[in-house]
């Protein structure tokens, strides 16, 4: 049975720093045998989580009737996960942190949806620093998430990228990426 891998790519950027990477991630499992669908987050009707606990009373992912609806079953079916997302602000961007608050209804109703599954992060940033970009702010929230969740973080992949076409320039950054979708391949592979 093939294996699968969905990406979060949250960029406004088509074409831009996050996305490059995101696709170097993307080669690398599809050269190993697995299926990978990219979801460009920006543009996409993703309404935020108003806790109403639908989920909960109607035993479904969400009552919010958007692009989360065909999302749902492709995260409840994917054999792990890539989050990929420009530095906006010290964290990850809105797009992507509005999607994955909405995962509250999947996990409201299956604990174990990501259990064990292999997970990763693609970060950008402009500043040079870790730290004082919020990259470190973003990789904190997703091990806090990754292990909340159950799932096996397979890597981090992040480095400066201000301008369109930097990922590309630095090699180490592209490699970096490569080898988290190697890894991830491997993962589901077993």
């Amino acid at each position: 049975m093939t294996k699968n891998i969905l990406i979060f790519e949250s960029s406004p950027r088509k074409q831009g720093n996050t996305a490059v990477l995101a696709r170097q991630a993307s080669e690398a499992l599809i050269s190993a045998g697995v299926e990978v669908e990219t979801l460009h987050l920006h543009g996409m009707k993703i309404a935020p989580c108003n806790h109403c606990d639908g989920c909960l009373r109607k035993k479904q992912y969400c009552v919010i009737e958007d692009d989360m609806q065909a999302i749902y079953p492709k995260l409840a079916a994917a054999d792990g996960v890539i989050l990929a997302s420009p530095i906006y602000w010290f964290t990850f961007n809105a797009q992507l942190k509005t999607c994955i608050d909405r995962w509250y209804g999947l996990w409201q109703n299956d604990h174990a949806f990501f259990k064990g599954r292999p997970a990763g992060a693609i970060m950008v940033y402009g500043d040079a620093d870790l730290y004082i970009s919020g990259g470190i702010n973003a990789i904190s929230t997703f091990e806090t998430m990754f292990r909340f969740m159950g799932a096996a973080p397979a890597g981090f992949v992040y480095g400066t990228a201000n301008d369109v076409g930097d990922a590309e320039k630095d090699e180490a950054l592209m490699e970096s990426a490569r080898q988290l979708g190697v890894r991830m391949a491997e993962r589901v592979s077993v």
